[in-house]
């Protein structure tokens, strides 16, 4: 393996980088050694390189965007604007990759038209007015974890489980009473109309929604596959039970071992909802196995599912307006761990979520029973979960408001291509 990663290059510091990345994202288990020959012997780069400016500008991307924990698509406009070639068939191929870029923005543009409308046909921001009202943004998971231009109407369908686990999430920390989130918690359960009868008539919209769109789904599903109904109710019930968990934890002022807040929190994340969802939509080579085993948490989905509690815990701000309603996995370990400063707890949190990369990375390179676009998917989450988590002072997301201009509204300029030679 070591011969295949330097070949006749081992001196050039930009080929053993690219062919050491290309077999390790290919599921090569290839030794991190093979770098070993651009170090001295206190083990940093050698003073040469610093005139190896093409390796060097590998190294500082990397550093700024890992490739693996990056999305393709956010990144393609920094990539055509600031690569200059100078070969006549790569100047070619960049303007492609910019009319690419342009009509993959006017799809995403149409979609999200049709999002807006359904949203806005639903009338649920005029009857629970505490809730949010961010479709654009609930959008982008879907843009994030299928940028596939073909599944335009699994990324329309994607969103709307989505928005509405933004809804019932803030039903249980800002709109509901403990004991109308308990009779919730039990309907849905039973997914039985008739047991919001004393319930306020937000919720019984909510849920008149949620069985809309479940049904909606399941007939599109079943029309090709299985019925997928009973596993997406089943989905949307652990999410509530996961909800109420947090709520009474709240309400009676108990702060649990951070083991226990991680793992239920890990479901209250929302992202077994949507992988359930997405399994079903994409509709790749469903098996009575895989469905078993997609309704059961599976490493897969649980990896994803804790890398975003983690680093939604992490946040610089509290998110929205829920002052913290949700608990935190950084307090828990401090009541449990005495003495431990926030500092130490917040470094703790950050090696568990590499430690949880390391998980999800084994778990999609090596075999499973789900399709490639699935495990992408998933990979997809974990890889958005910064975007939308790294609040600034004014609770906002810089980073996630660039990239929401730069792939719905910006046109990338095409020039005249020079002759393929």
């Amino acid at each position: 393996m070591k011969s295949s990663i330097h070949g006749d290059c081992d001196e050039d510091l930009y080929e053993v980088a690219l062919r050491f990345r290309l077999l390790r994202q290919e599921g090569y288990t290839v030794p991190a050694d093979v770098l070993n020959n651009f170090k001295n012997k206190e083990g940093k780069f050698k003073q040469n390189l610093r005139e190896d400016i093409r390796g060097l500008m590998v190294v500082k991307n990397t550093l700024q965007h890992p490739h693996h924990k990056s999305l393709a698509r956010f990144m393609t406009k920094n990539f055509l604007t600031d690569f200059q070639g100078t070969n006549g068939w790569i100047n070619a191929l960049q303007e492609l990759a910019k009319i690419d870029f342009n009509m993959v923005k006017s799809v995403h543009q149409k979609e999200m038209l049709q999002i807006s409308k359904w949203w806005k046909d639903l009338g649920l921001t005029e009857e629970l007015k505490f809730a949010r009202d961010q479709p654009l943004k609930w959008y982008m998971w879907p843009m994030a974890i299928i940028p596939d231009p073909r599944l335009s109407e699994q990324r329309i369908e994607l969103t709307k489980p989505i928005s509405l686990i933004y809804i019932i999430d803030d039903i249980f920390y800002v709109g509901g009473t403990l004991d109308e989130l308990t009779l919730f918690t039990e309907a849905v359960n039973r997914w039985d109309l008739s047991a919001f009868k004393e319930l306020p008539e937000y919720m019984k919209m909510c849920f008149k929604t949620l069985d809309d769109i479940t049904n909606e789904i399941s007939t599109k599903v079943h029309k090709v596959h299985k019925n997928p109904v009973g596993s997406l109710r089943k989905a949307w019930a652990s999410l509530c039970n996961a909800f109420l968990v947090e709520a009474k934890w709240f309400a009676s002022g108990h702060v649990p071992k951070a083991e226990e807040y991680l793992k239920n929190g890990a479901v209250s994340s929302g992202v077994h909802v949507v992988l359930v969802h997405l399994f079903f939509l994409l509709g790749h080579g469903i098996t009575k196995d895989n469905v078993d085993l997609v309704d059961d948490f599976p490493g897969i989905i649980s990896s994803t599912a804790t890398i975003l509690r983690l680093w939604d815990d992490l946040g610089s701000a509290k998110d929205e307006n829920q002052d913290g309603h949700d608990g935190s996995y950084v307090e828990c370990y401090l009541k449990e761990h005495r003495g431990s400063s926030v500092e130490n707890a917040r470094q703790i949190v950050a090696h568990m979520i590499s430690n949880m990369w390391k998980r999800l990375n084994k778990e999609c390179l090596s075999p499973n029973p789900f399709s490639t676009s699935f495990t992408k998917g998933s990979l997809n989450i974990a890889r958005m979960v910064p975007l939308m988590y790294s609040y600034d002072d004014q609770q906002c997301l810089p980073g996630l408001e660039e990239h929401m201009k730069s792939l719905l509204l910006e046109n990338l300029p095409y020039r005249n291509a020079q002759k393929i030679n």
